[in-house]
């Protein structure tokens, strides 16, 4: 598949001529900006409460690891209902999730504060797979669907430098409880734009009236898995994120670093407030790479479906690069562009993998085989996150996971490698 590369033209042009995307991107936009300004303040939050590094993986645990059980359901029930009116409940719930949060201050609440990042968990689950979905039912070509995944990737790269730089400035000027309020806000705007959206889903025509044991029907669950399983092209893709995740132990090492190693001591602040600006500008540099990643890899790589999959391994391979030397640097002058450059290698890896399984799924599995996608995605981050924070509790040093994480990057550049090789053998990977 060839055509025009992916370019900033292309995406005023999308944002001009489609309406349905342009209110899905400032969905994203609003919903995504909030979500960043009040991770830096949880995390702050927590890293003060604790002083421990595992609290930080726990609470990135709550926040994934529950998408890998009920990422099968989720899929499901976005194959079987409107993706649209799941989107509204999801921001909806999150919302007053969110809103709940407010209350969390002690240590002792801390139980309180897992059960609602769980709880936020399964609204995102149910969220993302039917987002994805229908960029195929709102886009009018090929073509625009590969500029609406890299104009949706940028977005949350941009989204993720700005949230995040500007989010531990809001919080210590502002206070930890007026960052939750506006996240929460940012959800009820995300699902009023999404409710403005006309499109139609072709997924739900012929389907039969929905019942509420039809949740607990796992048939399509299964029907899903024979599917993936039944198409080998699609297998080896289903896998590229997880492998991104393998970067998951960034959670953990990013903000330890700007608390413990780069606090940026400016105007005379306190120690408290100048590890919350280190940690946010080290989390902006992780979404300035992930800026970058799209524009330069899509606008290489525009519809060509051979140049996303040696993009792919350029992207493991600027993950190696990025997080080794993050382990060497010893200055926050030298830890941006570390995690700059990591970060770009991740966010081609991620777009792409987007891009190649919308070309290969039917409109009528794209929920479950997306759910799966991040499923295995969940997974993977939730492991190495705790594996990170066990270790840097237990006495490893910070530099160690560093560069043990772009080390990390080998197994799946080379499982990519190797399906690559088997498949211009003739042999099904």
């Amino acid at each position: 598949m060839e055509g025009a590369p992916v370019s900033l033209p292309a995406y005023w042009r999308l944002l001009r001529d489609n309406r349905n995307f342009r209110k899905l991107w400032l969905a994203q936009i609003i919903s995504e900006i909030g979500d960043w300004f009040y991770t830096v303040a949880l995390y702050a939050l927590l890293y003060d409460l604790t002083g421990s590094a595992r609290s930080l993986s726990t609470a990135l645990m709550f926040q994934v690891l529950p998408q890998f059980f009920f990422g099968p359901i989720a899929g499901a029930i976005n194959d079987r209902l409107s993706r649209r009116a799941v989107m509204i409940f999801s921001d909806c719930a999150r919302a007053l999730i969110v809103l709940l949060m407010v209350f969390f201050r002690t240590r002792e609440m801390l139980p309180f504060l897992y059960f609602l990042l769980l709880c936020e968990t399964v609204g995102w689950a149910l969220f993302e797979p039917a987002r994805s979905a229908i960029i195929p039912n709102i886009t009018h070509s090929d073509a625009e669907t590969v500029t609406a995944n890299g104009l949706s990737s940028t977005t949350w790269a941009f989204n993720f430098f700005f949230g995040a730089a500007v989010g531990g400035v809001a919080a210590a000027a502002f206070g930890r409880e007026t960052v939750f309020l506006i996240n929460s806000a940012s959800f009820i705007v995300s699902a009023l734009l999404v409710r403005s959206m006309v499109f139609h889903e072709p997924h739900l025509e012929g389907q039969p009236p929905f019942r509420w044991r039809d949740l607990f029907d796992f048939k399509p669950v299964v029907a899903g898995l024979r599917y993936v399983r039944d198409h080998a092209e699609i297998r080896p893709v289903i896998f590229l994120k997880a492998g991104v995740a393998l970067m998951g132990t960034n959670w953990v090492i990013l903000p330890i670093l700007g608390e413990r190693t780069f606090p940026l001591q400016v105007f005379g602040i306190d120690s408290h407030k100048a590890g919350m600006l280190g940690m946010s500008a080290l989390l902006g540099a992780r979404g300035l790479g992930a800026l970058i990643g799209p524009l330069t890899g899509g606008s290489w790589a525009g519809k060509d479906v051979a140049r996303m999959r040696l993009g792919v391994a350029l992207g493991f391979l600027l993950i190696l690069a990025g997080y080794t030397s993050l382990g060497f640097a010893n200055t926050i002058w030298l830890a941006v562009p570390a995690v700059a450059l990591a970060h770009s290698g991740g966010s081609m890896v991620w777009v792409f993998s987007s891009s190649m399984l919308h070309f290969m799924t039917e409109d009528k599995f794209r929920g479950r085989v997306f759910s799966a996608d991040y499923m295995f995605m969940t997974l993977t981050l939730s492991i190495t996150s705790m594996i990170a924070g066990t270790a840097i509790d237990g006495g490893v040093s910070l530099q160690a996971v560093c560069i043990g994480t772009g080390l990390a990057a080998l197994l799946p550049l080379s499982l990519w490698s190797w399906a690559g090789f088997k498949k211009r053998a003739g042999v099904q990977p």
